[in-house]
């Protein structure tokens, strides 16, 4: 399937022959590309074009790591833009810390191309999703005490403070919002995160709970862990 070319994907890699073989593929789906070799021509990148739609980022990267990227993009330019990262690092807890800098999704080198553009266009299709034509923008709201969440706008606010969410914590906590009282297991989060087909390790949904909580600050607490089963979002007292 085609893909539109207003998706525009910018590519940070130092690796030519593997920059070379991702830009060639992406263009082949009908995305447009823009392709550096460094984390801090990245930067600029995602600082100066406001056409990027995602970023695929290498963790190794000369000079400007992929996660201090990621990290730059999470706390100085406060976006919620996904980010795929790209990492030869396949233990868990490495993957765990590409998440925790901010990474909404990850592919291990080597990797296979079906599989890298799934991701990519999962993460698209996340970032992306409209809210349904029939819904009135007061239907859209969820609120629970002090915490509310706008599908529509894609704010999220606690008290009178807007929150800065990944697009993956934003639908995490949306599910969790929308099934209220219920607890929804890692591979049900999986699912409705991730989407899809595309298969993570259980401490990926762990991690995004723990960056959700984070940022959630004082509304933290009605996000409650069922353990060995999953998350719940709790009611307000």
């Amino acid at each position: 399937m085609m893909q539109t070319p207003k998706s525009c994907v910018l590519v940070i890699e130092d690796e030519a022959d593997v920059r070379d073989l991702i830009v060639l593929h992406l263009k082949r789906e009908g995305f447009s590309v823009v392709a550096v070799d460094d984390g801090e021509k990245g930067v600029r990148a995602l600082d100066s074009d406001p056409t990027i739609d995602l970023a695929v980022v290498d963790w190794m990267l000369p000079g400007m790591s992929g996660l201090d990227v990621t990290k730059w993009l999470r706390e100085k330019k406060k976006t919620v833009l996904p980010v795929l990262m790209v990492t030869a690092r396949a233990d868990s807890a490495d993957i765990v810390r590409g998440l925790e800098s901010g990474a909404d999704d990850y592919v291990t080198k080597p990797f296979e191309i079906p599989v890298f553009l799934a991701r990519v266009r999962s993460l698209l299709r996340r970032s992306r999703a409209p809210a349904p034509q029939d819904e009135t923008p007061a239907s859209n709201k969820i609120r629970i005490g002090e915490l509310e969440l706008d599908g529509h706008s894609y704010d999220v606010t606690v008290g009178k403070e807007k929150l800065s969410l990944t697009p993956s914590e934003f639908k995490l906590l949306k599910a969790l919002m929308e099934n209220q009282g219920r607890v929804l297991s890692r591979d049900r989060l999986i699912e409705l995160v991730q989407g899809e087909g595309v298969s993570v390790v259980d401490r990926a949904i762990d991690t995004h709970v723990f960056g959700l909580r984070k940022k959630l600050g004082s509304a933290a607490d009605f996000v409650e862990t069922i353990r060995g089963v999953g998350y719940r979002m709790k009611s307000a007292e």
